[in-house]
């Protein structure tokens, strides 16, 4: 540990310390050592010299402004979800850890549900099931409301709703002077837009409101099909995506991929059906699959959430995509991962081990909901037709085994990419910033005009760069040309 790292500690401590029921957690403090080892992924712990648990706005503004005034760098922690190493953790300076930000508000008379910027999509659902109310929030219950929202989110919802960042009403916003803001379609509106999909460039987001809609029980969950019925399965989510517009209250996506529990290669899928019909007849397709495993069922949002999460602990990279939806393109994209499987299979010799080629449904019919909510700044609204969200993903237990499999990741996937590139309308130019590596141009991919419009609300709400130097971690707009 270098001789710079207790004085940064020390001075930290001292200040924070002073300020009236903020929590400070120091490397030795067992309570510092679960809160970093609570973080999804385990190359995302970058050991902070501390971590300061805010409990109000008031405090994320006392802290912000001294962090300024120290010219400290720092980063800002809510589900702690993403695996990409500097984007909601630091080494040797501050993470500020919004966890303690918690207040769920339902009110039944608006409609809406105002919660706070540290919970996890499970806790704001569980709230909202005893109202027999949801959101159109996260699919993944240990997901942080604050990442998925501030990057887009995908959502079951989507082709009725929208990004999940397209229903937030309001969000209360901490800026780098220490102000606390509301951006709304009225106060603030170019952050308001900004901030769906612009992720940490302008402050630091403390809550949100949403609309809220009725949701009781659900059909829906999970079910495989063997590895040798996967271009059945590329066809079942062709089929679905096509049609997707004209049933606005289901989901599926594919999820092709290895689990340790199964041993070999099996095409998942999930599904959700808003008005708890099992026979839906976009599902048609679905049911003639053949299936090693079935655990769909008449459900809630809430208990779905829990059966989709993934494990913890892994070191996590993934990779992403948009490319028109084309059998073609998916089973190449199955081609390149089932090569992926066979190498880990032959490199890891206790199979311990996760990888994910996950196709999503992107109906254009999107845009339109986007656009009718004020806007994001995703750029969305290029795509040609009907596309596909993909996800390439491998999970695994080491960093040497996380160094060797990342070269590879990156390799399949120009593949995929040039594949798509190939075919007429193939390849779409949008990323989705949740699921990126930190060497994808996510902000680049959103278009010129909305860089520029990201550009010019960081500047007016934080002339001095703070979240571009002080805040580095995620994609930032001062690092484009």
């Amino acid at each position: 540990m270098s001789s710079a790292t207790p004085s940064v500690s020390s001075q930290g401590t001292a200040f924070f310390s002073s300020q009236s029921g903020l929590q400070v957690l120091l490397p030795g403090d067992p309570r510092y050592s679960s809160h970093e080892e609570s973080y999804w992924a385990a190359n995302a712990r970058l050991t902070p010299s501390c971590i300061v648990l805010p409990e109000s706005p008031e405090q994320v503004s006392a802290v912000v402004k001294e962090l300024v005034a120290t010219k400290r760098r720092f980063a800002v922690r809510s589900g702690g979800h993403s695996p990409v190493p500097g984007t909601n953790d630091i080494a040797n300076s501050v993470t500020i850890d919004l966890s303690l930000l918690k207040e769920i508000a339902v009110d039944t008379r608006s409609g809406t549900v105002r919660f706070g910027a540290g919970l996890r999509w499970i806790n704001v659902y569980e709230e909202l099931t005893k109202h027999k109310l949801t959101v159109a929030g996260g699919r993944g219950g240990d997901v942080g409301v604050s990442g998925l929202l501030l990057g887009g989110g995908s959502s079951w919802m989507a082709a009725k709703n929208g990004w999940a960042c397209d229903n937030v009403l309001s969000y209360e916003v901490v800026l780098a002077d220490g102000r606390i803001i509301t951006a709304d379609r009225d106060t603030n509106a170019d952050l308001f837009r900004a901030l769906k999909g612009g992720s940490n460039n302008f402050g630091i987001v403390t809550s949100f409101t949403m609309p809220t809609v009725p949701s009781d029980r659900i059909w829906g969950g999970i079910a495989a099909t063997p590895e040798n019925d996967i271009p059945q399965v590329v066809d079942v989510m062709f089929h679905f995506t096509e049609e997707h517009a004209n049933y606005q209250d289901s989901y599926l996506m594919a999820v092709i991929g290895y689990f340790p529990s199964f041993g070999v290669n099996v095409a998942s899928t999930a599904l959700y059906q808003g008005n708890n019909d099992p026979n839906a007849s976009e599902f048609e397709g679905w049911r003639k699959l053949p299936k090693i495993a079935d655990m769909t069922k008449e459900t809630t949002i809430h208990d779905l959430s829990i059966e989709i999460t993934l494990p913890n602990n892994y070191n996590n990279a993934w990779f992403t995509l948009c490319f028109k939806n084309d059998q073609r393109i998916m089973n190449k994209a199955a081609e390149v991962h089932q090569r992926l499987v066979g190498e880990l299979k032959s490199y890891v010799s206790d199979g311990d081990f996760i990888t994910q080629c996950i196709f999503q449904p992107v109906p254009a019919i999107i845009a339109a909901h986007s656009a009718a909510s004020g806007g994001n700044v995703m750029g969305l609204e290029r795509n040609t037709g009907n596309a596909i969200l993909f996800q390439y993903a491998a999970m695994m237990k080491t960093a040497e085994q996380a160094a060797w499999v990342y070269p590879k990741l990156q390799a399949g996937l120009q593949i995929i990419k040039d594949f798509a590139a190939g075919i007429e309308g193939g390849l779409m130019d949008w990323l989705y910033m949740n699921y990126a590596d930190v060497t994808q141009n996510v902000l680049g991919s959103y278009g010129v005009e909305n860089v520029e419009t990201i550009r010019n609300v960081a500047a007016k709400y934080d002339p001095d760069q703070v979240f571009q130097k002080l805040c580095p971690g995620g994609w930032k707009v001062s690092a484009l040309a």
